[in-house]
């Protein structure tokens, strides 16, 4: 079996700034919301999804936010967004989707957990992680456990994240301690940017392991000893920046592989279309898989 994981909270943004907005009855904003479901009804008809599971950011916040106080928040989301988001988990459980609602821990770490779970499974033959995020990056294995860009329709398993990146995925929670990651509000270090933290890195394994003395690096970067002399520096804070980036894979969800596995929507979605004021995606739902 093949087993997919969505970034709920990715595809709402990319629903909300994509899809054409659209009203419900009762004049709520409930376009990204209906765009989500067209995008995972289009999912369930292909042949090979068969188990699926979806996680959002209930809250944006979330336990890195006691560790560091720049980490990402939901100031600034838009309302219209915003008010989406209750709207978009009873979609996915209403059609009857595995749908993990976030709280302490983020929509990425339960997806991470799942992914890891699902690749030790002997059942499955591989694992689609449905988002571009770069820190989903860390938790490609092989051909086993792939990125799914389902904007892009672009799949990358390892040796395609090392040509995007210049390290293995084990080493993306380092790159972006050292480059910074702006979606999550993780600053990085001062004049580091991709190219050098990928080529310190991939030699090095480890911002730990890197030498504090220039002259002892073993591979030639452009600027060294300055790069070298902010390290020093700020050695602490990158440490932090790499807790920040390492998604846990033990977030406790209920299900096993098997419960992920697609039987149909809920009787609830009926009356949850009409409350969107989108009755005719109850046409386009396919049959479940045996």
């Amino acid at each position: 079996m093949h087993v997919h994981l969505i970034d709920g909270t990715y595809e709402l943004y990319r629903n909300f700034f994509g899809a054409p907005p659209a009203t419900a009855p009762d004049g709520r904003e409930v376009g990204a919301v209906r765009g989500l479901l067209a995008s995972l009804v289009s999912l369930l008809g292909k042949p090979d999804v068969t188990h699926l599971g979806i996680a959002f950011d209930t809250v944006i916040e979330s336990f890195r936010n006691e560790l560091f106080a720049g980490y990402k928040t939901g100031d600034g989301i838009e309302p219209e967004l915003w008010a989406q988001f209750p709207l978009a988990e009873r979609a996915a459980r209403a059609l009857g989707v595995v749908t993990w609602s976030m709280v302490e821990f983020e929509a990425d770490d339960a997806l991470a957990t799942m992914a890891v779970r699902a690749a030790a499974d002997a059942r499955v033959e591989r694992v689609f992680v449905g988002t571009p995020d770069k820190d989903l990056a860390q938790v490609v294995r092989g051909d086993r456990i792939v990125q799914f860009d389902r904007k892009n329709h672009a799949v990358l398993d390892e040796a395609a994240i090392r040509a995007k990146f210049g390290v293995g995925p084990a080493s993306i929670p380092d790159l972006l301690a050292l480059v910074g990651d702006d979606a999550d509000g993780i600053p990085g270090l001062p004049k580091w940017g991709m190219k050098s933290a990928a080529t310190v890195r991939a030699h090095y394994g480890t911002v730990d392991a890197i030498p504090d003395d220039p002259a002892a690096w073993a591979v030639p970067v452009r600027g060294a000893a300055s790069l070298c002399e902010v390290l020093r520096t700020h050695r602490a804070e990158a440490r932090l920046y790499r807790t920040l980036a390492t998604l846990r894979t033990d977030v406790p969800l209920a299900e096993d592989v098997g419960a992920l596995r697609w039987r149909g929507p809920t009787p609830e979605l009926s009356p949850f279309l009409a409350e969107i004021g989108y009755e005719r995606l109850l046409e386009r739902i396919p049959a479940p898989r045996a």
